[in-house]
């Protein structure tokens, strides 16, 4: 069996950088400790992530803690947006139809295609490894919707403010087994 830990990253530090560079608030590096507090005994294999800076900050104290090095994916990125792009009503419209995308931005189906195909790539080659994976709330949601179509907007909506998130999806190969979810820190979300 391959079990996959997805940690959805602390909250990040909106004023500051790029949505790729942008790190963590103060409060939000100590959150890092929830994420090492509960993956220490889990015997973790192998680290992959987003590219993205708050993501990689999210999992560093726990990749470091098990002397591995991160792997980043850039198909594990977040949602490609624009600016305004992150607001309830925008959520609802791109979960009632995944293929719509704003100007500029990206479609959910799109953010779903390329995770599923970074998985299902990293699925084959640690199979039956431990693995760690930093994600985000988007690309994290579009992932659980895959594997259990009934995961939608309400479901997304209810995780927004869990930051840090883990959710454990477990795997014989490439088939899906079942998912828990774990802990969270319950943070606003604030774009």
């Amino acid at each position: 069996m391959t079990r996959v830990y997805f940690v959805r990253h602390a909250q990040s530090d909106w004023r500051s950088g790029s949505d790729r560079e942008r790190g963590l608030t103060a409060e939000a590096l100590e959150d890092r400790k929830v994420v090492l507090d509960f993956l220490r005994d889990k015997q973790v294999d192998v680290f992959y992530c987003s590219p993205y800076r708050r993501s990689l900050d999210t999992i560093q104290e726990t990749a470091e803690f098990y002397d591995k090095p991160i792997l980043t994916d850039e198909r594990l990125r977040e949602r490609e947006t624009v600016p305004g792009g992150n607001n309830r009503e925008l959520f609802r419209k791109r979960w009632a139809d995944f293929d719509w995308k704003e100007p500029g931005g990206e479609s959910l189906r799109s953010v779903q295609e390329r995770n599923i195909a970074a998985l299902t790539d990293i699925l084959g080659r640690d199979r039956d490894k431990t693995i760690v994976i930093g994600t985000h709330g988007t690309a994290l949601s579009t992932i659980l919707n895959y594997y259990d179509p009934s995961y939608n907007c309400d479901s997304f909506l209810r995780i927004i403010d869990w930051m840090p998130f883990i959710v454990e999806l477990d795997f014989d190969g490439t088939r899906f087994l079942s998912m828990t979810e774990h802990v969270h820190v319950e943070k606003l979300f604030k774009p």
